[in-house]
């Protein structure tokens, strides 16, 4: 199994920054890539931004590309998601995931998710 948790969450003003961080334990030998996503108030989970753990290439979902980055630590079996110039509509519960297959587009499938982070765009 491998555990992740999701940290830096919080308030921000529309048009300021947020850093998320996502912490991966266990068995993370077996992740292969990793992934943000984020599920706004009576919405459906949607895809955000993901990396490839060796290669480190990355892949974004278009409503992001230009404000979110995302980017890895092997070292430290972290993740992290920049998001900038942040807008109401980015108010939403981040959660970070991880899978065992290299990832190769937005429609990888995912095996750990973390319990979320909740992020709060004020106008």
């Amino acid at each position: 199994q491998v555990q992740l948790v999701e940290s830096g969450g919080g308030l921000v003003q529309a048009g300021g920054s947020l850093r998320l961080s996502c912490a991966a334990s266990g068995r993370t030998f077996s992740v292969y890539g990793m992934a943000w996503f984020r599920q706004a108030p009576g919405k459906e989970r949607e895809f955000a931004a993901a990396v490839n753990w060796r290669d480190g290439n990355t892949y974004y979902a278009d409503a992001v590309k230009g404000r979110f980055t995302i980017s890895r630590d092997n070292a430290k079996n972290t993740v992290t998601l920049q998001i900038d110039s942040l807008k109401p509509e980015d108010t939403a519960v981040y959660y970070c995931a991880a899978t065992r297959q290299y990832i190769r587009g937005v429609t990888t499938s995912y095996d750990f998710w973390g319990q979320g982070t909740q992020v709060t765009v004020s106008s």
